[in-house]
């Protein structure tokens, strides 16, 4: 099944959320989240001001049964850090290993570059070898762990520091 990756506008919202809410309440813990999610209202507001801002981005793929996956990236707002940029990627349960979390990854490393972003970082849980394994063929390396580093639930839940520099070093 063919898909196309494309800038999220406002009216993705309802689509977004669902999306998040779906892969949020997936029994292995893909995101930080248990299901819950922003409304349909506030991801509209939230996309507004991110279409708004040249420092971040939202992508998301899109099939003919509708939105698939979701790619959001922003610039650090510290002057020391604002080379870097940080990301995050979902992608529906039916639609993994389908090539869609590669070609988002590719337009968020696309934008980074037009935008001067010099590296960009991303967590992964220890336990999602299928993102990990991704984003290693992307060129992305081990930074750091970060043990009990997000709360999820009740738990603390270990994160992976994983980067790459999509830019030279100045």
């Amino acid at each position: 099944m063919s898909f196309r990756v494309r800038h999220a506008e406002p009216g993705d919202a309802g689509a977004l959320v669902k999306l998040a809410s779906e892969v949020g309440a997936e029994p292995e813990g893909w995101l930080i989240t248990g299901g819950e999610w922003r409304s349909a209202a506030e991801e509209r507001r939230y996309i507004r001001a991110i279409r708004r801002s040249a420092h971040a981005a939202v992508f998301v793929a899109e099939n003919s049964t509708g939105l698939v996956g979701r790619l959001s990236i922003a610039r650090d707002t510290h002057p020391a850090s604002r080379h870097v940029a940080d990301l995050g990627l979902l992608v529906a349960l039916a639609h993994r290993r389908r090539g869609i979390g590669r070609a988002l990854m590719e337009a968020a490393e696309e934008w980074a570059v037009t935008a001067g972003v010099m590296k960009i970082e991303l967590h992964v849980f220890p336990y999602n070898d299928a993102a990990q394994a991704l984003y290693r063929e992307l060129g992305y390396e081990q930074e750091g762990f970060r043990r009990g580093h997000y709360r999820r639930g009740s738990d603390l839940v270990d994160a992976i520091l994983m980067a790459k520099q999509v830019r030279g070093r100045r």
